[in-house]
């Protein structure tokens, strides 16, 4: 095309003004500068094009033969200009030019149906930009009158059919008459047995027949058309390869397509998809192309869309910067300008949301006031912007409570709803909108009619949103609550019913798990603990269920962390509560531990021991290789990724879900990665009790979980409000350790632990056959989880505190537990040893202690271990992480950094900088036995979130380490030496090999010695034991 438009330059410079070829070297030159426009979309391209245009048309006066086709081809350009810039009078003028060549080809001339056609597009278009409606009527009986003169047989037929059915369509989607949708997929079917395989515009025949099954779907929901739509997009598409002018097209078709499939049916690959075609399609619309605002903008709405099922703050926050780019290149006049208000402001108002900036929603109502402006009566888009800017109304209301802000929205969602009519495919929505605005005025100012009228509109739209509608858990939860409200009200016991009625239906959904379900469910649980309702229990099964669910979606990558913790809340406590209070105890140890922790459950999932499996047979060994093969990829590939779920990834995923379907149909692996029952759970009280202490808004509990009964519960005597303030107070505290005078407050803090908590788990053990200096294991949840158990007493004479009694260990879950014991050492004929020590990092004060205490480890072990040290110089992050490759004990004596609000940056500090979580994590190293986690702080973890565990020593045990020492808060350096040296000396068994199931005793010992000189009591009990 290059050279197309230098060749006809010359042309042109060889036909002067005067030359009788001038006229058309201009015209030839014009058709192949917006040819090559049309190519790579460069605006100066097709400014030179209508010049050339203009100047030939001058050239060819009425009269002249060709004039009617210089009419044509200018107001043509003119139509793709205003395509590109939305300037109004582009597209007056084209019509304008289309109605005079349309009079100069009168009935019978044989051009005529070429102008009836091209007329008729031009005022489709501006009925698209200004909504006025005689400007389709028009069009459309200007496209009937034009296949009239292309009869079959006709070359020109298909393109006839085509448009007609388009403009059909378009007069459907304005006025909802059915007929117009079926009559435009007849003509489109028709066209498209005109195009058959090779014609060159049959993607174009796909393509259109593909929109209107699609607008069949949305009206009507027959999920065929859905699927027919789909199927037709992907043969469009590979009729378009890359390099195909029309491939960027059918890569957002394709890809809005799946966006529709999963809003129907939740199945998050389908949105995945849609985003990595429409990246593909942003690809082929650089900056200058005049497609690049719409890719731009359905890029940021499909990411928008993942952002609401999976609530991944990065998908927002690209949504809203893609959104504003959009609306840069879509000035005051622009046809889409609206639209990009409109998108940029819903955006703004989902982050207003998430993070609660009033910028935010301020910025939002502004850009849905200037697409309202946009919108007058009569505009099809009208309906939508007055959605909008009424939720975004009521926001505000809801924020800052002006009453003007409510009174105005429901105005404007009353206007919008008149505007959707019965069989208006976003009805539905309109009808909750409107209620939620009319509930929140009936919360206000108490008027019955207001909530009597909501409840009305909520019954419409559930009606509109039948099991499998993608929205459907947001109908049943807004209905549900609305009639709760008028119960609370007036008291009819009817309308609670009714409402319980409608949440237990939450426990059917079909489709994939989107935040919002989980939203519903968990709104079910809260409001049937408030009315004591016997379905609470089901309630919070399926909250969990959706919670497991919806963190499976996620990778395991830390960027996902947030959304878990946001995701988690209290759910898993309350529902140990709930079942406690209710007498159902296995389940309480079941729902505790399936919504703790989740992180670690996910990394677990793609680390699963699979050595039951290789001992079924040649199917099972095959299934455990192809199991391990892509669990490790996926690791790797979440760990590494940077677009969230990349077509690799999600293929990744598939193959990895079908494969765990194929092991669950072995024997004996029917429950394979699914959450565990309390049979299974039981099994981590194997070699001692496992005490779940539980901290809820609803009660404070302890669970005593045997291996061979049922658990045993303990009523506590605080409640959460009161943990929390005990956990407080402690956190503070630790922050003083060193000074004398605190001794007395750490006492009163364990004193209180021990007659509220610890006292009455250890009356009810030695109740029952635990014996004392046995074994038990702490759970803790919520505040629980900073307090030190381990250390609670009476701290009074002739009274044993708790390590006078029994030995204590912790655990963060049950099945970290069990999987720490099923990992049994494979005893190779040497243990092989690894101390590193930085005494010197490349932040941090020296630690002086490091190297006597490295000595020590030494001392002790040398005789009965392979001991490989590495310090200072050689303790680097690379060094360490190459050491634990070959070594399956290690012993850690550096500065540990915890970080509270980002915990996967918590770190050891090594020469050359921090070892971090997120790199241990990513580490695959061979049977790793146990940790000596000398530094301080290593079982601190995120400040909000004490459930997930995210600290140090615990990332060392889901990496494998079955037995690990680690510390609450800060320890001294010539403490440690101490420990250390008793420590090691216990360590070793009779057979004069280590054996990391006497870490505890080896501990508990050392800490023993450690009372009879005068250390402070709370470097006696820093350090605690985790694991085997």
């Amino acid at each position: 095309m290059v050279d197309d438009v230098e060749k006809y330059r010359a042309v042109l410079q060889r036909c002067p003004p005067g030359h009788y070829r001038h006229s058309s070297s201009l015209h030839k030159l014009a058709k192949s500068l917006h040819v090559r426009f049309k190519q790579r979309g460069v605006p100066s391209d097709l400014d030179e094009a209508i010049e050339l245009l203009r100047a030939a048309l001058l050239l060819r006066p009425p009269g002249h033969s060709d004039r009617s086709l210089s009419l044509n081809n200018l107001a043509i350009s003119l139509e793709d200009r205003f395509k590109q810039r939305g300037v109004p009078s582009d597209l007056d003028e084209a019509i304008e030019l289309h109605w005079a060549a349309l009079l100069l080809h009168p009935p019978g001339h044989s051009d005529r149906s070429l102008s009836l056609n091209n007329l008729a597009s031009s005022l489709r278009n501006r009925f698209k930009q200004r909504g006025v409606p005689s400007d389709l009527d028009e069009a459309f009986e200007l496209h009937r009158a034009a296949l009239l003169l292309r009869p079959p047989g006709h070359s020109d037929r298909s393109l006839s059919l085509n448009n007609l059915a388009i403009s059909l369509e378009d007069r459907f989607k304005q006025r909802g008459v059915p007929s117009d949708l079926e009559e435009a997929i007849k003509l489109h079917r028709a066209a498209l047995l005109l195009r058959p395989p090779g014609h060159s515009d049959r993607s174009l025949s796909l393509n259109n027949l593909a929109i209107s099954l699609e607008d069949r779907f949305k009206q009507w929901g027959v999920p065929s058309d859905l699927d027919e739509a789909i199927e037709l997009h992907r043969a469009a598409l590979l009729l378009c390869p890359p390099g195909h002018s029309d491939r960027s097209l059918s890569l957002n078709n394709l890809a809005s397509s799946l966006g529709n499939r999963f809003k129907q049916r939740g199945v998050p690959s389908d949105l995945d998809e849609a985003i990595e075609l429409h990246r593909a399609a942003l690809l082929l619309h650089p900056p200058g192309h005049s497609d690049r605002s719409l890719s731009l903008n359905d890029l940021a709405s499909s990411l928008r869309n993942r952002f609401k099922q999976r609530g991944v703050p990065f998908d927002l926050d690209e949504a809203i910067e893609l959104h504003r780019a959009a609306l840069l290149l879509r000035p005051p006049c622009h046809s889409d300008r609206s639209l990009s208000l409109n998108n940029l402001a819903i955006s703004l108002e989902d982050r207003f949301k998430q993070w609660g900036v009033p910028s935010d929603l301020d910025e939002a109502i502004e850009l849905h006031w200037a697409a309202l402006l946009l919108h007058p009566p009569g505009h099809s888009d009208r309906s939508l912007s007055l959605n909008n800017l009424a939720i975004s109304l009521r926001n505000r209301f809801k924020q800052r409570g002006v009453p003007s802000d409510l009174d105005e929205a429901i105005e404007l969602h009353r206007a919008a709803l008149l505007l959707r009519p019965p069989g208006h495919s976003d009805r539905s929505l309109s009808l909750n909108n409107f209620a939620i605005s009319l509930r929140n005025r009936f919360k206000q100012r108490g008027v019955p009619s207001d909530l009597d009228e909501a409840i009305e509109l909520l019954r419409a739209a559930l009606l509109l949103r039948p099991p499998g509608h993608s929205n459907r858990s947001l109908s049943l939860n807004n209905l549900a609550i609305s009639l709760r409200n008028r119960f609370e009200q007036r008291g009819v016991p009817s309308d609670l019913d009714e409402a319980f009625q409608l949440y237990v239906q939450l426990s059917y959904l079909s489709h994939a798990v989107s935040r919002m379900d989980l939203a519903a469910a968990k709104s079910w649980a809260t409001s049937a603990e408030e009315m004591n309702h016997d379905s609470v229990l089901v309630a919070y099964q399926t909250a969990l269920k959706f919670l497991d669910q919806h963190v499976a979606l996620l990778s395991s990558s830390s960027r996902h962390f947030d959304v878990v913790r946001k995701a988690t809340s209290s759910l898993a406590m309350d529902a140990f509560s709930c079942s406690v209070r209710r007498g159902a105890l296995t389940t309480a140890v079941e729902l505790v531990e399936q919504g703790r922790a989740l992180f670690w459950t996910q990394l677990a999932r793609l680390s699963s021991p699979l050595d039951e499996l290789s001992l079924s047979g040649d199917t099972g060994a095959a299934l455990k290789e192809e199991f391990t093969q892509l669990s490790s990829r996926l690791r790797s590939a979440f760990d590494q990724s940077t677009e969230d779920q990349s077509p690799q990834i999600r293929q990744m995923t598939m193959q990895w879900n079908d494969v765990i379907s194929r092991i669950r149909v072995l024997p004996n692996f029917s429950r394979f990665l699914l959450p565990p029952l309390f049979s299974d759970l039981q099994k981590a009280a194997a070699e001692g009790p496992v005490i779940i202490v539980n901290a809820s808004q609803y009660g404070c509990d302890a669970l005593i979980v045997h291996s061979a009964e049922d658990p045993f519960h303990v009523p506590l005597g605080i409640t959460r409000g009161e943990a929390s303030e005990l956990s407080s107070e402690f956190q503070t505290l630790a922050e003083q350790f060193g000074a004398s005078d605190r001794q007395n407050k750490l006492v009163s803090i364990l004193r209180k632990l021990w007659d509220c908590v610890v006292g009455p788990v250890v009356q009810a053990l030695r109740e029952s056959t635990d014996h004392p200096h046995s074994r038990i294991w702490w759970c803790p949840t919520a505040e629980f989880t900073l307090l030190p158990l381990h250390a609670a007493g009476p701290y009074e004479k002739n009274r044993d505190n708790l390590s006078d009694i029994y030995i204590s260990s912790y655990t963060p879950t049950l099945a970290t537990l069990i999987r720490a014991r099923q990992r049994v050492s494979r005893h190779a004929s040497t243990q092989h040893f690894v101390a590193i020590g930085q005494a010197n990092p490349s932040r941090g004060k020296e630690l002086r202690h490091v190297a006597p205490e490295l000595t020590v480890v030494a001392q002790r072990l040398l005789p009965v271990v392979s001991l490989t040290s590495l310090v200072d110089s050689d303790a680097t992050v690379q060094g360490a992480l190459d050491a634990l490759h070959h070594n399956q004990w290690l012993h850690l004596a550096c500065h540990g950094m915890p970080n509270r609000t980002q915990p996967f940056e918590s770190s050891f500090a090594m020469r050359d900088g921090p070892l971090r979580i997120k790199d241990i994590i990513r580490s695959n190293w061979q049977n790793p036995e146990f940790a000596f986690l000398s530094a301080c702080h290593t079982t601190v973890g995120h400040e909000e979130s004490h459930d997930e565990s995210i600290h140090l020593a615990a990332a060392m045990q889901f990496s494998g380490f079955r037995s690990v020492i680690g510390s609450m808060w800060s320890v001294d350096d010539e403490v440690a030496r101490l420990v250390v040296s008793t420590f090691y000396r216990h360590l070793v068994d009779d057979s004069g090999r280590l054996d990391c199931t006497r870490a505890a005793v080896a501990l508990h010992k050392a800490v023993k010695k450690l009372r009879r000189s005068k250390i402070p009591l709370e470097q006696q009990i820093v350090f605690v034991h985790i694991g085997v």
